[in-house]
């Protein structure tokens, strides 16, 4: 498999803009009664009339920002022996104490969100392939197998054993459905965030350049779907919050209740990150599709493959991936706390290595 990502880093310094978790400040325990407040016992008032109007929730200020990251060497190989003092982090150009750091491999809380709309020829290579997602996963690991076209498909809730599992991914069938080809021209470099299962894209006939897509996909929904189903998965913050995207990539805006930039704002929102392993259009289209953007932009990585064997390999490097990165903790520190968004980079002393995490976090969330 060949690394489309190359990123070469000059003065020793590897940089990344990316977007971290929040940790609340224990919003589940009681609140300390405040200096001359009313006695327990005391009846409360009624609200006001203006706190009648606000919406419920809780607006829950960040204390830490967990930094889940990522890093790679030129040949895309995980690096595992970088210590504390080799990251510096940057919150709004401010730079930040790092309080914590570990390289524990942690267990994975996953989505595996299938496309049930693709070719004949890539659902079958798709169906083939689905049983070797457990070689990836650990007895502390937990998946959730859901299909989508222009609906999301629920399976039967997270599952840890491994047996039952492969059991809900062998009754897992595909709709064999045609569809037409990618929009754009399959000729473009592709130059977009991403590896390669096979090598670079070949090229296709001219013939192929002008076909328009006309899927009735709604990705951005399932995406939108699958972090509702994460988001509140991990209330200790000891697992890994993580969507497995299998799919070409395609998507019809018209059909889509939710915008893409309003999935992206959960994804960071509840710490999930998406990783891709593109198929059919995308391995050609790689420039235009939702896989490699969601990807980036949550913090997880991207791949493509276009026969079973090699999405096999695949699905064990995504986990691999997702369970082994670094976590640094840094407490905002000279920063803006009105702010409801903050971008944050991760610098790293060695050279020539490549980072991936998220772009920034969001303060606050109502709850």
């Amino acid at each position: 498999m060949k690394s489309l990502r190359k990123i070469t880093v000059s003065a020793g310094v590897a940089l990344f803009t990316l977007a971290l978790a929040y940790v609340p400040l224990r919003a589940h325990e009681p609140r300390e009664p405040q200096q001359g407040a009313a006695p327990a016992q005391a009846q409360t008032p009624p609200p006001s009339a203006q706190q009648q109007q606000q919406p419920p929730g809780l607006r829950v200020r960040v204390t830490q920002v967990i930094v889940p990251v990522t890093v790679k060497d030129g040949s895309g190989r995980l690096v595992p022996d970088l210590r504390r003092d080799e990251f510096r982090i940057l919150e709004d150009n401010v730079e930040q104490k790092i309080i914590s750091f570990n390289a524990d491999a942690v267990p994975l809380s996953m989505v595996l969100l299938i496309d049930n709309d693709l070719s004949r020829k890539n659902a079958r290579q798709v169906a083939d392939s689905l049983d070797s997602i457990i070689a990836g996963l650990s007895a502390s690991d937990e998946a959730f197998v859901c299909r989508f076209d222009t609906y999301v498909h629920e399976g039967h809730g997270f599952i840890s054993d491994q047996d039952k599992l492969l059991t809900e991914l062998k009754r897992t069938r595909l709709d064999e459905q045609p569809d037409a080809g990618p929009a754009g021209s399959v000729n473009d470099t592709p130059t977009i965030d991403g590896h390669s299962a096979t090598g670079d894209a070949p090229k296709l006939p001219e013939t192929t350049l002008n076909i328009q897509a006309q899927t009735s996909k709604a990705l951005d929904d399932a995406v939108y779907t699958a972090a509702q189903l994460l988001k509140d998965r991990d209330p200790d913050r000891k697992r890994r919050k993580m969507i497995l995207l299998i799919s070409d990539g395609l998507n019809n805006p018209k059909v889509n209740t939710n915008k893409y930039d309003e999935v992206k704002k959960d994804l960071l929102r509840y710490d999930i990150s998406v990783y891709g392993v593109g198929v059919g259009a995308a391995f050609f289209n790689r420039k235009f599709e939702r896989l490699a953007k969601y990807a980036k932009d949550s913090g997880g990585d991207v791949y493509y493959g276009l026969k079973s064997r090699d999405m096999e390999e695949l699905y064990s490097r995504v986990t691999e991936e997702a369970r082994n990165q670094y976590t640094l903790v840094y407490s905002p520190a000279g920063t803006d706390r009105s702010a409801e968004f903050h971008s944050i980079e991760v610098r790293v002393k060695r050279e020539g290595l490549t980072i991936l995490t998220r772009e920034g976090y969001y303060s606050g969330i109502a709850r």
